[in-house]
Formats: C-alpha cells, sequence, structure tokens
C-alpha cells in the first residue's frame, strides 16, 4: 500500500515549489539591488548637470 497523504497540503506545497520557481526567474530578470539603483540614478543626475553646465545660450534663443 502507498502511503496516505494530505492533499491540500500536497498542493500547497507544489504552489510553493512552482512560486519560488517563478520568484527566481524574476530575480534574474528583472533584480538589481537598491545600492545599484541609487548608484544608476546617481550617475544620471552627474550626467545631467555635467550636459547643462556645458550649454551655451544666446540671446535669440533666450526668448527675449
Amino acid at each position: 500500500m502507498s502511503d496516505v497523504i494530505n492533499l491540500r497540503r500536497e498542493r500547497k506545497r507544489r504552489k510553493s515549489v512552482e512560486d519560488a520557481k517563478d520568484a527566481e526567474t524574476n530575480r534574474r530578470l528583472f533584480g538589481r539591488t537598491k545600492g545599484q539603483k541609487m548608484a544608476d540614478s546617481f550617475e544620471k543626475q552627474r550626467l545631467k548637470t555635467l550636459l547643462d553646465g556645458k550649454k551655451i545660450f544666446s540671446l535669440k534663443d533666450d526668448g527675449s
């Protein structure tokens, strides 16, 4: 004879395993640490500031 199993627990276990696989896939596709995100945003801000500092304005572009 085979062992008696609780179907509800088995369903939960299977769902848990499937969810873990999905989570691992999403971590590989989209996962970045908070530090990496902050570093990227600081770098974008630095480049934007650097570019804005090198703009040349003329009187015609000024709107006056």
